[in-house]
Formats: C-alpha cells, structure tokens, sequence
C-alpha cells in the first residue's frame, strides 16, 4: 500500500508505456517542421494512444533541450561530438542513440519579379559577406542559434562573423514573406517549406516567391530537388538527425524506428528531402515533346 501510495501522482512510467503508446515531448528544428509535422500526424494516426507534443525552436535550443528531463529526443541537423556524447552519457548514465534520418538542402529563394534567378557559390557567398556586387540583402532565419545560421557561418563565411548584410526575420515563414515583398533580398531556408509540389501550403509559398538555380561543379545550375542531393550535385546539402534518450522499449524508440524505417522514409520523399536509410532508384528516360 505504501509503495502504491508514493507511486501514485507520478508521470509516466516504462509499464505505462509502449512502443506505440503514450506521450513524449520532443524538440525539433524548426527547419523541418512541415516534413515533422507530417510525420507526427502519420504516426498519431496508426497509432491512437500515442501522442508526440512536439516544440520547434532554433536548433542550438533543441540541443540544450536534451539536459533537459521531460524532452525525450531532438531533431537537429548535426548529430553529437565526442565530448557531447560523454557528457550526456554519464549525466544519464547510458548512451543516447543517434543516426541521420534523412537529407536536406538550403534552397535560394528570390522575389518573383526578379529576373537573376542564377548564382554561383561565390555570389552566395559575397552576398553574405557583403560585398557582392548583387544588391541583394539575405535573408535568414534568425541572426543566431539557427541550423540555417550556422551554415552559413561554418559553411559560407569559413567562420568570420555575420555581416550587416545578413538580415534575421523571426522565422523560415518570416523569410519566405519577406522575400515575397522585397526584390533586394534573397533569402535562404530548408527545401522541404518550398519543395513539396503536392502540398498545397508550399504551392502558395512558390506563388510568392521562385527558387534561384545555384552552379554546380560541372558548370551548369541546378535547383535543390532529389536527384541533384543524392548524387551531390547541388552545392548546399545538410544532414538530419535524430538523437534520442531512451533506453528502453518506450514511445521514443517507436517514432525513431517510425523515422527509420519504410513509412517514415516516404515521408521524406515525399516532402522532397532525400531518405537516409531507404535506397532509391534512379532511371533514364527519354522524354518526348
């Protein structure tokens, strides 16, 4: 009676809890919410009695997130270092699990009244830095914490500071408005918010503002759609990672092996980033006009 009495009032426990049954909070970058929405709805919906209460933050938040008790795993565009790995490891005392889910791109989008619609890594690049000779403000995310942040900074600027060129709307949202009503700006953002033509959402967003074509190394423009990221052909590709802490057979391991594998992996085709873990196969066709 005692035992029951002091056990009572507590959260859930690993009895209460199931592979499919349950509920979590998870932190995810915000990058990825319309492809992680998708997956949550697919996964709530096979499975009633399991519900993922999902925060989408600057992806330097969801990283602190995982010292924080009540979030069960992160989504994230890195996976851990050495040092992280140890020091969550002896604050949980096991090893949390973590593996690449998938593969995104930074697509460049533009004013539709804009007629240069082709750059080169080096415009990108000036442009960040600020001395391009394209009049063009960028548009990011946030000026700090971001993922889309952070690539440009190790990526782009090789490390040097943000230029006052570089310009942080509150959002990927706020990006895709801002470039809608500006033509002196570009902005840079996750391709699965622009990329899905079947979601009617991203439809709307591609009626405000168009996708530039970024060189190649062979020479020729490519824009950011399946076939140039699985063979590396466009220049702008970042990983996604799930990083879990879970030791047990709990609603966490449920949604990771959901991510992992078949159901989760069309998910991500479909939304237009290239699935991790799910071989796809490529033909050539002629096309007739």
């Amino acid at each position: 009676m005692i035992l029951t009495s002091c056990h009572s009032g507590s959260g859930p426990t690993k009895a209460q809890e199931s592979t499919t049954s349950g509920t979590i909070h998870i932190s995810v970058d915000e990058s990825f919410k319309p492809v992680i929405d998708s997956q949550i709805e697919v996964f709530e919906s096979q499975h009633p009695d399991a519900h993922i209460v999902v925060q989408y933050k600057p992806e330097a938040e969801c990283l602190r997130d995982l010292n924080v008790d009540s979030i069960r795993m992160v989504v994230v565009t890195r996976g851990l270092s050495d040092a992280e790995e140890t020091t969550l490891s002896n604050k949980l005392q096991f090893k949390p699990t973590y593996g690449s889910i998938a593969y995104d791109a930074i697509a460049v989008i533009i004013n539709n009244e804009v007629k240069d619609s082709l750059f080169t890594m080096q415009d990108i690049r000036s442009i960040a830095k600020g001395t391009s000779s394209f009049k063009y403000k960028m548009l990011l995310d946030g000026k700090s914490a971001t993922s889309t942040v952070r690539y440009v900074v190790d990526s782009l600027l090789k490390g040097e500071a943000l230029s006052n060129n570089i310009v942080a709307a509150q959002n990927t949202q706020g990006v895709i408005d801002y470039v809608s009503k500006n033509q002196d700006a570009i902005g840079l953002l996750g391709v699965s918010w622009i990329g899905n033509k079947d979601d009617t959402t991203q439809l709307s967003f591609l009626k405000k503002v168009k996708i530039a074509k970024i060189e190649a190394r062979d020479g020729s423009y490519v824009r950011p759609v399946q076939y140039n990221i699985a063979y590396d052909i466009y220049p702008m590709i970042r990983p996604l990672y799930y990083i879990l802490k879970e030791n047990y057979d709990g609603l966490g391991n449920g949604f990771a092996n959901f991510l992992i594998y078949e159901k989760g992996q069309k998910i991500f085709n479909r939304a237009y980033l290239l699935p991790a873990r799910m071989h796809l196969e490529t033909r050539n066709v002629q096309i007739s006009k």
